[in-house]
């Protein structure tokens, strides 16, 4: 068992790369450079040191993760160890509903008017927000 020091101070790219948020020690370093990356609100530099009880706010893949830094990690661990190094604080993604599209059976002909008017109502239904309030 693998024990995580709570105290002290570690390099912010290196912890980000330690529990396997970005692959590598630069693409942390790059995430920090560009903004994707803050420090209890601040944007940081790659090189600031964090401590237990700091928030993070990373930007990966499109999406912000609220994390808060539980344990101190400068070498690379296993996933189920780098999971306790930190909490998880980001709510769940929407999930987006994706419709299939309609499709006609083989040998079934050109769509008549009607069938072309039921084809753009089901494309359409799923777009148009409720307007009930």
């Amino acid at each position: 068992m693998v024990e995580i020091p709570t105290s002290g101070k570690v390099r912010l790219d290196a912890w980000l790369w330690s529990v396997r948020i970005y692959k590598t020690r630069s693409a942390a370093t790059a995430a920090c450079r560009a903004g994707h990356v803050r420090l209890n609100g601040d944007p940081v530099k790659a090189s600031q040191n964090v401590v237990a009880g700091d928030r993070l706010r990373v930007r990966k893949d499109g999406f912000d993760r609220d994390l808060e830094i539980t344990g101190l990690l400068s070498k690379r661990v296993s996933a189920p160890v780098a999971t306790k190094c930190y909490l998880d604080h980001t709510p769940p993604r929407e999930r987006v509903v994706i419709p299939q599209v309609p499709v006609r059976e083989r040998g079934a002909g050109r769509p008549t008017k009607k069938d072309r008017r039921e084809m753009d109502r089901l494309r359409t239904s799923w777009q148009e927000p409720d307007t009930e309030l």
